[in-house]
């Protein structure tokens, strides 16, 4: 049977041979080990011969996985500085406290995580004790990406330290009332202590890794040298599953990103069970790094694994450890040390043998407890070998053991992620396990004591020294006072008030020329960072490659295809673009980090990310939350926007919900602009709320969700008259009446439908639209007046998420005893006749404001999936184009008796609805 892994000669035939001779020889030696010594030994030749090779600069394939071994062995472990007897006691109190928190939480139910920091302990502490640099020292300090569930061993850590005291732990979970502690990190909750929110699994290494290239373009960008800060994210192994923990590997690698290091937590359990029952999750994990090109760093095995190693003179201990699955690994670590002299070590003579010289107490010692991440030097060896390594990433992959130090009943249980509490009886174990000073009697009426040594103590002294030689605090989040950013000139905005004259323009063109003109201004123009998933020319930005440059870390090594073009592909390592290529996740990773630049970098930058709408909140809506949550500011732009306009594309292309997912966003400031005028006016204003003089009230940590289209059609002067900024602002302003426009309802002769007709007695409605529909309300409004008698004003309605939310704060005002009257019932107070509005989306998102519009409301949109056809075609499939729109006014005002109930089936017959 021919081996499916062998060379093929076809294959051979392409490998030309210089000395066929000499290769026959290395595969006779080959051939003759493998006889003599066996397979085993062969294999292990061949691993050397090709590490040997790997590391002297050989171009070969590198090994994808190494031995289920230690990458730094004992003997080349550097020496651990500083007082390790300290840190072992600082490191049992915030054992203590993390397990105590969670556990006087659990009478309210409340819950919490307590196994999760009690495997990771020591890869928090080795860190913050000789690591990790605060944002006190020079530069920014380090991002530190901590795991959610380990958020307990964190806030021990701050009480020990002063930041936090015991009010604070006994609200752990309970934020209502204040001075409360939020479950995970939550920058928009505990703005002062967490920087970035992790617990949505998946979106931290992610951000990582963006926030580890957004630090290299601020660098290279020249706005500040950030050099000198390392990224840090602490994951865990079954985290590392979710599609998104592993997607940006090969930008890491590829932009040789060494300021960032993954420290994976790998103790073999998610949350229901084993991460890989019958596999090896630490070695699949080795593969996928390392193929990605990753610097890899295994510390998996405590000191106490040294003996056996040096027992193992025929490689069998060795081999065993590769071969035995995760799930038999966590059953070791259960039973007595009879099962395991049986079960792993009865497999093979060899093993058998070494188990004779192996007491009881020695393997149980192994295979219980003793963990490469259980042990500072191993972990400290780990780190600066990562701080040491240049021209790549590094990941280490630390094994623990999940529930390590809380006693038999939570060591590698497969529910130990849901067991929220120890007993009494569990505690004190844990205490002479930790040999801490605390007596029986500190147990009053059972409830668990939290353990202090004292403000004064050498423990805490010890601790705050060491954070204070490396920087302040850590974790931190610092709002150094910044001066607001200057405004870019008028006339960048004004250029719009004017109009577009014949000219047709669709608004996503016109968002785009603003920002052309920003970008050039001479105070705020290099702080936009212009971000882009690979559809820059679809969005007209090609001409901006050549002036702004498109960011690489290489530069342009290449001449461009286009080079004798104007608008030319330009890389530069200065370059001001961020243009992902076709990843959402990616482009919205770069966002974040560039959008809470201000605090992260005390460096104030505007990004702006322009995408397809449709590929915007609906695929990374759980990272919008996470830029909320982050206090991040900036400009989000669906373009090609609406159910109608990107009709050739058909319906996974056509946006018609993505203001109703934005709705859902508290951060977010939702507009759908009509003109390109309303544009200038929301942009402008959202520089000023996010970067510059915010008024009394606001909250300057908000987004802004802009959609434009792309359908050209001429832009309209902006009108004149008081309050259209303001109603742009808030979201509605009047655009015109019947007679402003210069329409004249006919006179009721020319119709035997109408009840009532002519000026000044013609039934009257207001049509409410928004973003390109307002267009399809004015050829609705031309319609209504020339052929039914009917007067319609026209309403743009630039934004019904914040007329919605000004309501909702109307409303809770009114429970406080305020009287406050909704910004949508001010504007339309005294308009004539029904309202009905309509936009390019689901109906659901004009009804947002419906149970505040006191006149009798109605609305249109296009609900339903979207399909390919023209433009036309398909609003009329969805009832959104102008004669609909004709139709259902006449039908509301039919209702109200102000028309025929025949003029609604007249037009209906009309139109050919």
């Amino acid at each position: 049977m021919t081996d499916p892994n062998a060379i093929q000669p076809s294959e051979l035939d392409q490998l030309p041979d210089r000395d066929p001779e000499e290769t026959a020889e290395w595969q006779a030696s080959l051939d003759a080990v493998t006889k003599a010594a066996g397979p085993h030994r062969a294999a292990y030749l061949m691993r050397r011969t090709l590490e040997r090779a790997e590391g002297t600069g050989v171009a070969l394939p590198k090994l994808l996985e190494t031995d289920y071994l230690n990458t730094i062995p004992t003997a080349a472990e550097p020496a651990l500085p500083g007082d390790e007897a300290m840190e072992a006691r600082i490191t049992a109190w915030n054992r203590w406290n993390a397990a105590a928190m969670v556990t006087r939480g659990s009478k309210y139910g409340v819950g919490g995580h307590i196994a999760t920091f009690a495997s990771a302990a020591w890869l928090y502490e080795t860190g913050f004790n000789h690591f990790f640099h605060g944002k006190e020292g020079d530069g920014s300090g380090d991002q530190l990406y901590i795991q959610g569930h380990a958020s307990p061993g964190i806030y021990a850590r701050a009480f020990l330290d002063g930041r936090l005291n015991e009010h604070h732990l006994d609200n752990f979970r309970q934020e209502a009332g204040g001075n409360g502690l939020p479950s995970y990190p939550h920058p928009r909750r505990l703005p002062w202590l967490w920087e970035f929110p992790t617990v949505s699994m998946g979106l931290g290494p992610l951000s990582a890794i963006y926030q580890a290239r957004f630090n290299r373009y601020l660098t290279n960008r020249g706005i500040k040298d950030v050099s000198a800060s390392h990224v840090w994210a602490f994951l865990g192994d079954g985290e590392m599953d979710e599609p998104e923990s592993t997607a940006a590997l090969a930008l890491a690698a590829r932009e040789q990103l060494d300021n960032l290091t993954f420290v994976i937590n790998c103790n073999l359990q998610r949350l229901d069970g084993p991460v890989r029952a019958n596999f090896k999750i630490v070695q699949e994990l080795e593969a996928q790094f390392r193929g990605a090109g990753w610097n890899v760093v295994k510390t998996l095995w405590g000191s106490a694994w040294d003996e056996l190693f040096a027992l193992d003179t025929t490689g069998a201990l060795v081999r065993r450890l590769r071969e035995v699955p995760d799930a038999q690994v966590q059953t070791y670590q259960t039973r007595d040390a009879a099962y395991i002299r049986q079960d792993f070590f009865g497999k093979d003579p060899a093993l058998v043998e070494m188990a004779k010289l192996l007491s009881d107490d020695k393997i149980l010692d192994c295979f219980h407890f003793s963990r490469g991440g259980h042990e500072p030097r191993k972990v400290y060896a780990a780190y600066k070998a990562a701080l040491e390594h240049k021209g790549a990433p590094t990941v280490i992959l630390a094994q623990t053991v999940k529930g390590h130090t809380l006693g038999t009943g939570f060591a590698s249980k497969n529910a130990n992620h849901q067991m929220k509490k120890l007993t009494v009886d569990e505690f004190k174990e844990m205490r002479d396990r930790l040999e801490l000073p605390i007596s029986d009697a500190q147990f009053t009426d059972g409830v668990v004591p939290y353990g202090h040594p004292g403000a004064d103590s050498p423990e805490v002294r010890y601790l705050q020294e060491r954070r204070a030689a490396l920087g302040g605090p850590a974790p931190a989040r610092r709002v150094h006072p910044l001066a607001p950013l200057p405004a870019p000139a008028d006339k960048a905005f004004a250029a719009f008030d004017k109009g577009s004259g014949s000219q047709n323009v669709a608004t996503t063109m016109a968002f785009v020329r603003l920002v052309k003109d920003l970008v050039r201004d001479k105070e705020t123009g290099r702080r936009w960072v212009p971000i882009v998933p690979d559809e820059a020319r679809t969005f007209g930005m090609e001409s901006l490659f050549p002036s702004l440059g498109i960011y690489s870390p290489k530069g342009q090594t290449y001449e461009p295809v286009d080079r004798d073009q104007l608008m030319y592909y330009k890389e530069a390592k200065n370059g001001q673009i961020l243009n992902e290529g076709i990843t959402e996740a990616g482009s919205m990773a770069d966002f974040i980090a560039a959008s809470s630049s201000y605090a992260t970098h005390g460096e104030a930058m505007i990004p702006f990310y322009i995408f397809y709408s449709m590929f915007g909140w609906q695929r990374t809506a759980d990272q919008m939350w996470q830029l909320g949550d982050q206090l991040g500011r900036g400009f989000l732009v669906g373009a090609t926007a609406g159910r109608t306009t990107l009709t050739g594309e058909g319906l996974q292309h056509a946006d018609g919900h993505s203001p109703v997912i934005a709705a859902t966003n508290p951060a977010a400031l939702s507009y759908d602009p009509a003109f390109a005028y309303e544009i200038a006016v929301i942009v402008k204003d959202g520089l000023r709320r996010m970067y510059g003089e915010t008024a009394p009230g606001e909250d300057p940590n908000v987004f802004y969700y802009l959609t434009v289209y792309n359908e050209p059609l001429p832009q309209p002067a902006k009108p004149s008259g008081l309050g259209i900024d303001e109603g742009i602002v808030k979201g509605l302003y009047r655009y015109n009446t019947a007679e402003s426009a210069g329409l004249s309802p006919m006179s009721p002769e020319l119709s035997t439908s109408l009840e009532q007709g002519g000026a000044p007695n013609a039934p009257r409605i207001q049509l409410l639209g928004s973003g390109t529909a307002i267009h399809w309300a004015l050829d609705a409004q031309k319609l209504l007046a020339e052929e039914w008698g009917v007067a319609a004003d026209v309403w743009s309605a630039t934004s019904w998420g914040e007329l919605r939310r000004d309501a909702l704060e109307a409303d809770a005002a009114l429970l406080r005893g305020e009287e406050r009257v909704p910004y949508i019932r001010q504007a339309l107070q005294g308009a004539e006749g029904p309202v009905l509005a309509v936009s390019d989306y689901m109906r659901q998102v004009p009804d947002q404001i419906a149970q505040w519009v006191e006149q009798d409301y109605s609305s249109l949109g296009a609900d339903g999936f979207g399909l390919s056809d023209t433009r036309e075609a398909a609003r009329r499939h969805f009832g959104v184009d102008a004669p609909s729109i004709v139709v259902a006014a006449l039908a509301q005002l039919a209702r109200r008796g102000e028309v025929k109930a025949t003029a609604v089936k007249e037009a209906r017959e009309k139109y050919g609805l």
